[in-house]
């Protein structure tokens, strides 16, 4: 892994080929065990039973709390769809199948094994996405007049353009709302061509819930809204999405409709879509059943956060927060935000937390409107298992909101638990510092009206008369309050001459 990290600094354009990296570090190590008899140890990089132990103390970790989270952790094996379109640079069982043999795992080894697996990471996320996108769903609303002419407009672009080596474009799949819409005008979009039969298609959330695979990108024309219910429609794999900003605001909305032609021809050519993988929290809902035997309910993924707040009820919040199956704290408030970083420039924002990029894996827990004011905002490990009950005792319930919508009531007893989703949510990135920008736009982030006013170190224009001499210095050269008063003075500021009037 360490060759792995140093290779990939090194040769950041070339593609990732982790058996190639792999195999020279294991020659590395073979010639150097050759010349040395000293450590009999294998010379492979990491262990596989460092990943069964770490199995292991998951599912025992889990164990505990069976009862209340019948779901296990799942395997190491990635399922994004993302991550599944690198199976021809990185061939991951490759990997196991030549690390398995290590029985010993120094403490050098886990460091180089973990800088390996970040650079990795980081290196996912930089390589772009060069595959043929044959299919092209549009996210937009159905009940905005203007939208729908724009998805009419960008429907036909997409179908008459020739990707590929064909005459044509791509297939296209619009809301099967828009089928009867007149503004959309499915007929005539059919009568120029008799080959869009088709490639016109139309989507359900029912497909979107079924075959995700189906779409290679999926496109939103609104703003961050239209994104949240993307992400809401696809509640497992996700596809990469490319979203134009139609919006108000726009934190997630980085790529203008005006310029759509540019953006798609890039992302669908030769220079391929780079793609942010979001986090998001996959949070379930615990019923408290009879004789109190806990019932899984309802399981969301949310890519802004949950919220857990009193509702209608005029008494405080009382709610227990565990982390690990520890006692955390018992949370007196209006409610508590629980926000992925994705999610920091919205509610938890307004409540008073942090701004968090979203690389950053974190967990943010914002009080609202909490009884004592020592219960700050915090930053949490993504790795940390969330559990927030009513505790039978409460005077009142609570109500859930994931992401704004499916509004869920907990009642005494029952329990939400928040853990980092296996399915992130991959946007298609067009700066590297689209972030700061989109800040900067939205929040006027560090911005004022004027800056600081230098001190004009310059020549001075000359006199009216034209017999000035230029004055490279300012009359003044020293700040009033740190300067000898009178020539000869021990008192060189009115501070020291305090501490002489004093005798010190």
């Amino acid at each position: 892994m360490k060759a792995l990290a140093s290779v990939a600094r090194n040769n950041k354009p070339e593609a990732l080929s982790l058996t190639g990296m792999l195999s020279a570090h294991n020659t590395i190590m073979t010639q150097g065990q050759q010349g040395t008899t000293a450590d009999h140890r294998p010379s492979t990089s990491s262990s596989q039973k460092l990943c069964d132990a770490l199995n292991g103390l998951a599912q025992a970790q889990n164990s505990r709390t069976l009862s209340m989270t019948p779901t296990a952790f799942p395997s190491l094996q990635s399922p994004c769809f993302y991550h599944n379109r690198f199976d021809d640079a990185v061939d991951i069982d490759k990997v196991l199948e030549e690390i398995k043999q290590d029985e010993y795992m120094s403490h050098s080894r886990l460091v180089q094994t973990a800088t390996g697996v970040r650079e990795v990471s980081k290196q996912l996320q930089r390589r772009p996405i060069k595959r043929a996108v044959r299919n092209v769903m549009i996210v937009t609303k159905a009940r905005d007049n203007q939208l729908v002419l724009l998805t009419r407009e960008l429907t036909q672009w997409l179908l008459r353009t020739p990707r590929y080596g064909s005459d044509l474009g791509v297939n296209v799949y619009v809301d099967a709302q828009l089928r009867g819409s007149k503004r959309f005008g499915t007929q005539s979009i059919l009568d120029e061509n008799p080959r869009y039969q088709d490639m016109l298609r139309f989507w359900t959330p029912d497909l979107c819930w079924s075959q995700p695979e189906k779409f290679d990108l999926v496109l939103t024309l609104g703003g961050d809204g239209t994104v949240l219910f993307t992400s809401w429609l696809f509640q497992r794999i996700v596809p990469p999405t490319l979203s134009f900003s139609l919006g108000s605001l726009g934190f997630l909305t980085t790529f203008e409709f005006e310029k759509y032609k540019e953006h798609l021809n890039r992302v669908m050519g030769s220079d391929g879509m780079r793609v942010n993988l979001r986090m998001r929290f996959t949070c379930t809902v615990y019923r408290n059943g009879l004789d109190q035997e806990v019932e899984e309910g309802e399981q969301f993924e949310v890519l802004n956060e949950l919220v857990i707040d009193r509702g209608p009820s005029p008494y405080v919040s009382n709610l227990e927060l565990y982390g690990d199956d520890e006692l955390l704290t018992v949370v007196q408030a209006d409610g508590c935000i629980f926000s992925t970083p994705t999610g920091s420039t919205a509610y938890s924002l307004s409540a008073g937390g942090s701004l968090v990029h979203p690389d950053i894996p974190a967990i943010l827990l914002t009080p609202i409107c909490p009884h004592t004011l020592s219960f700050r905002p915090m930053v949490l490990s993504d790795t940390m298992l969330l559990r927030v009950s009513v505790p039978r005792n409460s005077r009142a319930t609570a109500y859930c909101a994931f992401d704004g919508k499916g509004r869920v009531e907990l009642k005494q007893g029952d329990h939400v638990t928040i853990t980092a989703s296996q399915y992130p949510f991959p946007t298609v990135v067009r700066t590297d510092t689209e972030w700061f920008d989109s800040v900067s736009r939205t929040l006027r982030w560090n911005t004022r009206a004027a800056t600081q006013k230098g001190f004009d170190t310059g020549s001075s224009a000359n006199s009216e008369d034209g017999k000035g001499e230029e004055d490279n210095g300012w009359d003044i050269d020293t700040d009033s309050a740190c300067y000898v008063s009178e020539e000869g003075s021990v008192s060189a500021s009115p501070l020291r001459r305090q501490m002489s009037l004093l005798g010190m």
